[in-house]
């Protein structure tokens, strides 16, 4: 799947990559309004991540936005601007697939944020796995003085992330805060120079695809729901996912290569 068109997305093979190197940029692609999420970008997300999720091919994700101005501004207000009850939770609910979607892709996404992440901007990318920012970027979680809440994960994860006190504060405040901030609370992993989040993130997935596919999907899974359950509940979950591993061939090639000091040949199996 070398590149996918969609109206208000691009997908395509990482700058400085090749499709049979597994790292896609998927890009928000509406930079005349900061990349703002209109009901057409919800069903465009929705149906790309389906795609992409069956793509054997695909190692690792990367979901940028266009332009160095904004990753995204969130929802689209202009647009939601008269909306009726109904039409708002249809949209809504559009949101909430296309943000689970992310949360439970079967490989590695990272976001690769530049400029603005506010509303929903800053609960998509909180929804990936984790999030390289230019320390340029700022985020906030702004509903509270539009009369909603945040309804994208972007409570859930903030907590998660930097603490339940701290996370109160910005959401009671609406604040903005830096990628630095966000960086030495936990909520950012990697800070880049102006202009650089992607190629940062380019760079981390080029040694993620090293691993092998199996283990990477599986070690993604048991951190991800392990960190939501009990300790003991959690390791149940590692081993389960552990023997599986145990039959595989690429665990096997993986012990040969090693033993035969050449890189391994992955066959995803």
């Amino acid at each position: 799947m070398a590149q996918m068109h969609h109206e208000t997305l691009l997908i395509h093979p990482a700058p400085g990559t090749a499709t049979e190197d597994g790292i896609r940029c998927l890009v928000l692609n509406r930079p005349e309004v900061m990349n703002a999420m209109n009901t057409q970008m919800f069903v465009d997300l929705r149906n790309a991540l389906h795609e992409l999720a069956f793509d054997d091919g695909l190692r690792v994700l990367i979901i940028t936005g266009a332009g160095e101005r904004a990753f995204s501004a969130g929802g689209d207000l202009k647009q939601r601007d008269g909306m009726t009850d109904g039409q708002w939770r249809r949209q809504h609910q559009l949101a909430e697939e296309v943000l689970l979607a992310v949360k439970d892709f079967p490989q590695p996404v990272i976001a690769a944020v530049e400029g603005h992440a506010h509303g929903g901007g800053c609960e998509l990318a909180l929804m990936c796995d984790y999030i390289v920012a230019s320390r340029a970027a700022v985020f906030s979680l702004p509903e509270l003085r539009r009369g909603i809440m945040p309804g994208g994960g972007g409570i859930q994860n903030l907590a998660r992330a930097i603490g339940a006190r701290r996370a109160k504060k910005l959401l009671f405040t609406a604040r903005r805060f830096s990628a630095e901030e966000a960086a030495e609370w936990g909520m950012v992993t990697d800070l880049a120079e102006p202009g650089t989040a992607l190629a940062a993130a380019v760079a981390d997935a080029r040694d993620i695809v090293l691993a092998a596919p199996m283990a990477t999907h599986y070690a993604k899974l048991a951190a991800s729901r392990g960190g939501e359950i009990d300790f003991h509940s959690g390791y149940m979950l590692d081993i389960a996912a552990y023997n599986v591993l145990v039959s595989s061939a690429d665990r096997l090639e993986g012990v040969k290569a090693f033993n035969e000091k050449r890189p391994p040949r992955w066959s995803g199996l």
